[in-house]
């Protein structure tokens, strides 16, 4: 059975990613912060709305191309940045880089990256960077400049990171990051040597101990190392509109679901918003950013708004695209499907999504993405809970906190 017929569905690269992955590296991925309520919440927001088909419209060809920030596209559904990607498959960031680049989709390169930039916008020049800074300039000045002389034509700052969050799922079984090996960790890994030869020893032949490599114009700490030096303040407004003015190119906002952050970031001249709870993996509790999308809609209209958070299907991006949103990001099944299958799975991955919007845009009656609106939409008089994932029986279970390890199989 060849990578195409065992993956039907992006729900099915978890069974096999939790096959092949240590507990403790699952739960970094699966799960959300503290009970996993917002990660959950994520996806629930999704079956609180209906579709609403228009018949004999479709036409016999549809498109689902777009342009943001000057760079046209192939599909509405790309890769967000997915932080120390390389611990879960070998050069995982160029792996999804080449992917994203083959099927002409957004690709965010976290900042949190194992990767050099320099060898992402190689392999994608249309990728973008995601920027993790806090209060010290000089360290966001050398970073800007690094990236002036790459390709990135579209920064993202995420803002919803002052502190870190609790991620019980994987410090249950010894995980966290820094990585702190012990028996607990030990012991897991070896219990899974594909993922112990295939994935660890060759990135440690390959190059070492992985570093945070774009987090400042050279590579930093090693994802064993506790941070150095004294912690800076977290980013401030001050902060927004010093970056804003030093990057002359698009700048765009993640960590957005407030209206009147909206309207703010707007004023400071941000060109753009990604609407996300990072995942449900910071603050538990806090509103699906699906669920934000028409209030920031209304709040700033004609400012490019993205989305991240509970993706699944190409029916949910249909329904963000229908509450205002221009692009949509998934961001753990991404990640799976690099740990699951590598280069060609995240490709598969994308090719189902890319298949799935447009047999939706068919059923809908929409030809192009911009004929998708608020009437194929209706309240869902009893929306479902949602389905357990497709196969999860057949992989060991992961002890959880409460209902965490459900909610981080429903999470963004």
């Amino acid at each position: 059975m060849n990578a195409d017929e065992r993956y039907l569905s992006l729900h099915d690269f978890e069974t096999a990613a939790r096959a092949r992955l240590p507990r403790g590296l699952y739960g970094f991925v699966a799960g959300g912060s503290a009970d996993g309520w917002s990660a959950a919440n994520n996806r629930a927001a999704f079956d609180r709305w209906a579709l609403v088909p228009r018949t004999l419209a479709a036409g016999p060809t549809r498109r689902q191309d777009l342009t943001l920030f000057g760079q046209s596209f192939a599909s509405p559904c790309g890769i967000p940045p997915l932080g120390v990607s390389a611990l879960f498959c070998f050069d995982a960031d160029a792996a999804m880089a080449r992917a994203a680049a083959a099927a002409r989709v957004p690709f965010i390169l976290s900042g949190a990256s194992l990767t050099p930039m320099e060898r992402i916008f190689a392999a994608w020049p249309q990728a973008w960077f995601q920027a993790y800074v806090d209060g010290d300039r000089a360290r966001i000045s050398r970073l800007l400049a690094r990236l002036h002389r790459t390709s990135c034509q579209v920064l993202v700052l995420t803002v919803d990171t002052p502190v870190p969050p609790s991620r019980e799922l994987s410090l249950r079984h010894g995980f966290s990051i820094p990585v702190r090996p012990g028996l607990r960790l030990m012991a897991d890994t070896l219990l899974h040597p594909g993922w112990l030869l295939g994935t660890a020893a060759r990135t440690v032949l390959a190059g070492g101990i992985p570093r945070m490599e774009n987090q400042d114009d050279v590579p930093l700490n090693r994802v064993t190392d506790a941070p150095a030096g004294p912690a800076h303040p977290p980013l401030s407004w001050d902060d927004f509109r010093f970056i804003r003015g030093c990057w002359d190119r698009a700048l765009v906002v993640k960590g957005v679901v407030s209206a009147q952050d909206a309207l703010r970031y707007r004023a400071l001249g941000a060109d753009g918003l990604v609407l996300s709870n990072h995942g449900g993996r910071q603050l538990d509790g806090t509103i699906a950013p699906l669920d934000a999308l028409p209030a920031i809609r209304d709040a700033v209209p004609g400012l490019p708004l993205l989305l991240d958070g509970g993706i699944r299907r190409g029916t949910d991006v249909a329904k963000a695209l229908a509450l205002g949103a221009v692009c949509t990001f998934t961001g753990r099944p991404i990640l799976f499907a690099a740990a699951a299958a590598g280069e060609g799975g995240v490709a598969r991955a994308l090719a189902l999504m890319h298949a799935e919007i447009d047999r939706t845009q068919a059923l809908l009656g929409a030809r192009t993405l911009a004929e998708i609106g608020p009437a194929h939409l209706a309240p869902a008089t009893e929306p479902l809970r949602h389905a357990p994932e497709h196969g999860s029986a057949d992989v060991p279970d992961v002890p959880a906190l409460g209902d965490t390890a459900r909610a981080g199989r429903l999470a963004a």
